[in-house]
C-alpha cells in the first residue's frame, strides 16, 4: 500500500484542466506495468462523478455484462437490456450528468481478446459521446496493445484523442517521500535496484537496509518481486524466453549488436526486431556518444534498473533461488553490489541531478566513449557524464565516484578527466570546458569550486 500519492502533479494538472473545459474529452493514458496509472486515475476521479471500469480477459460478452451493471449502479436504474456497446454508451450519454468521467482501465485486455474493439470505440466516440460534456479515459499497461490498438496511425481511434499521458517512472528525487527515514546514500542504493516504479518501491520497508529488503522481497520465493520479470515478459511478449536470453546478454555486459547476437546464438539481422521491442518497453535503450546524433559506436544497455538488477545477480542463479538457496546471490552481491550501485549513481547524475543543479545550462547530457592510439595500441576511454551547450559552445566533463573522496583524490580525477576530454571531438577550436567530480562525499568541494571545478556530493542532492 502507498503511504501517500507521490508526485504526478503535472499529470493531475493536465487531467484536471481537460475536465474543467467544455466539450467532450478523450484521454489516453499508457505506460509500463506497475508505474502507477491506476493510482493516478483513482486520485483524479476521487472528487468527481465517474464510472471506473476495470476490464479483464474474460472476453467481450462478460465485460459488457459487467459494464452494464456498473452503468446501472451509477445511474440508479435497472440494467439496460441491450448488449450493443454503442447503445449502452448512447443510453449513458442521455442519462448521465454532465462532466461524468468514464474510465476503462486495462483497455488493452479488451483489444487482446477482440480486435474489433478499436472500431467499436471509434463509433462510440464519433456517434455516442462526441458533442457531450463527458470525459472518456482509456488506460492500458500493454504498451504494444495501446500503441497499436489506440495510438497508431492504422488504429480506427487514431486522431480522436484530445490528449494523452505516457506515465513514466518516478525520479530519484521522489525517493525521499517514499523513504523519509532513509539516508540519501540508502536511497541511491534503493533506486539503483528498483528504479522509480511505485509498485516496487511500495514493497520495500522504510528505514531498512536495501540488501535486507532485497532478501525479503526479491530473493525470497514468497517475496512480492520474485517472479516480477517473468510476469512482465509473459504478459507483454509472445516469445518471452527469447527476450529473456537477449536481456541476459545485455545485462551481462554485451553492448554491441554482434556481441549480443553471439551470446544469444542469433544472427544480428534477426536480433534487430527484438531489440526494438525491448526499447519500446523501456527494458533496454540504445545509446551513442553524446557528441554524435548517429554513430557506428552505438551500443545497447539496460534501461530498467530492476531488470538490470535481476538479470545481473538473480537470473544467472535462478536454480539456487528456486530451492530457497540464496548463498550464491548473496556472495555475488557482497562482491559486486557496490560497483553496481556506482553505475546507478552515474545514471542519477547524468539523467537527473546535472539538470536540477544547473537548470537550462546544458542542452544535451549523456555519456561519451571513444579511443586513442598509443604506440600503435588502441586505448579505450570513457567519460561518465558530458553536458553540452552548442549555442554557448560550453562542454562539461564529469566523473562519478561512488565513494568518499579527499580533495587530493578529486584533483587527480580532474587531471585525468582533462586528458580524456582532449580526445572528445566537439567544437574543438572554440569550446569552453569545465570539469567536475561527483562523489558520495567530496572533501574540500568548496575549495574545488573556487578553482572553477564542479564538485558535488550527496549533501548537494
Amino acid at each position: 500500500m502507498f503511504l501517500k500519492f507521490i508526485n504526478r502533479a503535472g499529470e493531475l494538472e493536465q487531467l484536471n484542466k481537460a475536465h474543467s473545459q467544455h466539450g467532450f474529452k478523450f484521454i489516453v493514458i499508457y505506460g509500463r506495468r506497475r508505474v502507477g496509472k491506476t493510482e493516478l486515475i483513482k486520485h483524479f476521479i476521487k472528487d468527481k462523478k465517474a464510472i471506473y471500469f476495470l476490464c479483464d480477459k474474460s472476453g467481450t460478452a462478460n465485460n459488457i455484462a459487467r459494464l452494464k451493471k456498473k452503468v446501472a449502479e451509477h445511474l440508479g436504474e435497472p440494467v439496460i437490456e441491450t448488449n450493443d456497446i454503442e447503445e449502452i454508451f448512447s443510453y449513458l450519454a442521455r442519462k448521465a450528468r454532465p462532466k461524468t468521467v468514464l474510465v476503462f482501465d486495462e483497455f488493452s485486455y479488451l483489444i487482446e481478446k477482440d480486435d474489433s474493439i478499436p472500431s467499436i470505440f471509434q463509433r462510440v466516440v464519433d456517434e455516442a459521446l462526441k458533442g457531450t460534456d463527458m470525459m472518456l479515459i482509456l488506460c492500458g499497461s500493454s504498451m504494444s496493445m495501446m500503441v497499436e490498438g489506440v495510438l497508431a496511425h492504422k488504429s480506427p481511434l487514431y486522431g480522436r484523442k484530445t490528449g494523452h499521458i505516457q506515465l513514466l517512472p518516478l525520479q530519484f528525487t521522489d525517493m525521499g517521500e517514499f523513504f523519509p527515514s532513509n539516508s540519501m546514500e540508502e536511497n541511491v542504493r534503493v533506486y539503483s535496484v528498483l528504479g522509480g516504479i511505485p509498485f516496487y518501491l511500495s514493497k520495500f520497508s522504510d528505514g531498512v537496509d536495501t540488501l535486507e529488503n532485497v532478501k525479503a522481497q526479491i530473493l525470497n520465493k514468497d517475496g512480492a518481486l520474485y517472479e516480477e520479470t517473468d510476469f512482465l515478459l509473459r504478459e507483454e511478449l509472445r516469445e518471452p524466453d527469447v527476450y529473456k536470453i537477449i536481456v541476459s546478454a545485455v545485462a551481462s555486459g554485451a553492448t554491441r549488436v554482434t556481441e549480443i547476437a553471439d551470446k544469444c546464438g542469433m544472427s544480428p539481422q534477426d536480433l534487430d526486431r527484438y531489440l526494438k521491442v525491448l526499447i519500446r518497453l523501456g527494458i533496454i535503450k540504445k545509446e551513442c556518444p553524446v557528441t554524435e546524433k548517429k554513430s557506428k559506436r552505438t551500443i545497447y544497455v539496460m534501461d530498467d534498473n530492476f531488470f538490470a538488477f535481476w538479470f545481473r545477480f538473480c537470473e544467472p542463479r535462478k536454480a539456487d533461488l528456486e530451492i530457497g538457496d540464496t548463498t550464491a546471490v548473496e556472495l555475488a552481491l557482497k562482491k559486486d553490489f557496490n560497483a553496481y550501485v556506482g553505475k546507478g549513481f552515474e545514471r542519477i547524475v547524468r539523467e537527473e541531478m546535472l539538470r536540477k543543479l544547473f537548470p537550462g545550462r546544458f542542452t544535451d547530457i549523456g555519456r561519451w566513449w571513444g579511443y586513442y592510439r598509443e604506440g600503435g595500441e588502441r586505448k579505450e576511454i570513457e567519460i561518465d557524464v558530458v553536458g553540452l551547450n552548442g549555442d554557448k559552445k560550453e562542454a562539461a566533463f564529469i566523473e562519478c565516484k561512488w565513494k568518499e573522496l579527499s580533495c587530493g583524490e578529486a584533483r587527480k580525477i580532474l587531471d585525468g578527466l582533462k586528458r580524456k576530454a582532449s580526445y572528445v571531438e566537439w567544437q574543438n577550436k572554440s569550446r569552453r570546458e569545465v570539469y567536475g567530480v561527483f562523489g558520495k562525499k567530496v572533501d574540500g568541494k568548496e575549495e574545488l569550486r573556487e578553482d572553477g571545478f564542479m564538485a558535488f556530493d550527496l549533501e548537494d542532492f
